[in-house]
């Protein structure tokens, strides 16, 4: 079946998303929030992920080419205000096998375990000090990562880690955070 419409058309969303990004960020206006017109671009991105996925399925690298597949991941990494489509397309992608980058499976499980204050499984997840997240067992986190071609951490990485029971609330400075995240139905 060939989806090379789709294929370029995912491209395109995740390329605009990434370009707004850096336009924000070179302006300053990436700090303080969530900016309305990242949100809007990740809402309107995840619409359209949702209508090819009702169409051709997840766009595994098989439908769409590993770009297209790579950048439908990233329409999904980035659709935050949206933890129930999030959730959804993990379990789609979980069961799609080999069909998809492991790593993109692995950022994604990472991801909403943080946003939800649960402990990540691969050590994908930064806190906002830019150490990595907890992890919910630093003894095997290596074997895991390797699962998922991760590079391997070392022992002094697994070691900065905070256990579980010392999960920060991320941002937890910022209240309009946590507001935001109750909100939207992450906590």
């Amino acid at each position: 079946m060939n989806h090379l419409p789709f294929e370029k058309e995912l491209i395109e969303l995740a390329d605009k998303d990434l370009s707004v990004r850096e336009k924000l960020l070179k302006a300053g206006e990436l700090s303080g929030g969530y900016h309305p017109e990242m949100e809007s671009i990740h809402k309107a991105n995840a619409q359209r992920l949702r209508e090819i996925i009702l169409e051709i399925g997840y766009p595994t690298i098989s439908k769409v080419g590993e770009k297209a597949s790579n950048a439908a991941w990233l329409i999904i990494q980035h659709a935050i205000g949206e933890p129930e489509f999030m959730k959804e397309c993990c379990i789609i992608m979980e069961e799609s096998g080999s069909d998809i980058n492991p790593a993109n499976k692995a950022y994604l499980y990472d991801r909403i375990q943080v946003f939800q204050s649960k402990p990540q499984k691969y050590g994908t997840q930064l806190t906002a000090e830019r150490t990595i997240y907890p992890v919910k067992n630093k003894e095997n986190l290596n074997e895991e990562r390797e699962k998922v071609n991760l590079p391997a951490l070392s022992k002094a990485e697994i070691h900065k880690i905070p256990e579980p029971e010392e999960i920060p609330e991320i941002d937890s400075k910022d209240a309009e955070y946590m507001v935001w995240r109750k909100k939207v139905g992450w906590i």
